[in-house]
């Protein structure tokens, strides 16, 4: 769980006992360029990764006895793998791709890219379905739900103990999952608007227009979570909100308690960083 301030990790140890890392964020979540609109999408990406694959591999170390704490170097070669694959898959693949189709069907800029865009589409909900059959990240898929219950559950003002924060949605308005299918949709118009390119060029600009896409995606996730209550906004974002169920899981109780204690212990943090 991360505040403006404070990040919080908590895992169940092999003996059955919930372990707490807290890390104070460096002077960039709380500097000015967290305000600039567009900007912030770009920092908040690499913020998911980086934290989420540090909180991964700090887990799998308390699930291995081993000590150590979420700052390691060897985790920043992981993010660095993890970004290459992500990129290979979800951008250069889908425009390879389109690309070969165009060899044998003349499409024009309209439907080459849309076709890239279902392509791209298709790879991100199949990825997800496949890695969601692995028991692992079957378990790491019920951990994200309990996240976003324990956040709903805290927002609608609701006790934080375990039997009350099951009650409510493994879904969540300003969740990552929405963000890449917004970030998909509207790299169809984005790459529409460049027009045809050689291969290799159109593999440059997939890669280069990642930061102009996520700070587009980032803002309209704000937008709808911050009038989610409208019925069209609701309407809008009910694409992003069933894409969800590929990414969560229905939690048991102890996991509930691990995102509670991970979520109070971020709140403590925040409450002792403002009071300073």
């Amino acid at each position: 769980m991360r505040g403006r301030h404070t990040l919080a990790i908590a895992v169940r140890a092999p003996a059955g006992d919930i372990q707490l890392q807290t890390e104070q964020l460096g002077a960039l979540y709380q500097s000015r360029w967290m305000q600039v609109p567009f900007v912030r999408g770009v920092l908040g990406l690499w913020d998911s990764l980086s934290l989420g694959v540090r909180g991964l591999n700090y887990s799998a170390r308390v699930a291995n006895g081993e000590p150590g704490d979420l700052q390691r170097s060897s985790d920043w070669g992981s993010v660095v793998i993890g970004i290459g694959f992500a990129l290979a898959l979800f951008f250069l693949l889908p425009a390879g791709l389109s690309a070969l189709v165009e060899l044998w069907v003349p499409l024009g800029s309209w439907r080459a890219n849309l076709l890239e865009g279902v392509l791209r589409l298709a790879i991100l909900i199949g990825y997800m379905l496949l890695v969601g059959l692995l028991p692992e990240i079957a378990r790491v898929f019920a951990y994200h739900g309990a996240e976003h219950k324990t956040i709903n559950a805290f927002e609608a003002g609701a006790e934080l103990v375990p039997e009350r924060v099951a009650e409510f949605s493994l879904l969540h308005p300003r969740c990552g999952t929405a963000f890449l299918l917004i970030l998909v949709v509207f790299s169809v118009l984005l790459f529409s608007l460049i027009g045809q390119q050689p291969l290799l060029v159109r593999l440059a600009t997939r890669i280069a227009f990642i930061p102009v896409l996520a700070g587009v995606a980032y803002e309209l996730l704000r937008f709808v979570a911050r009038n989610f209550g409208h019925p069209l906004v609701r309407a809008l974002a009910a694409p992003g909100l069933a894409m969800q169920r590929l990414t969560t899981r229905e939690p048991d109780a102890e996991m509930l308690a691990v995102a509670i204690a991970a979520f109070e212990c971020m709140r403590a943090g925040e409450a002792a960083a403002v009071g300073r």
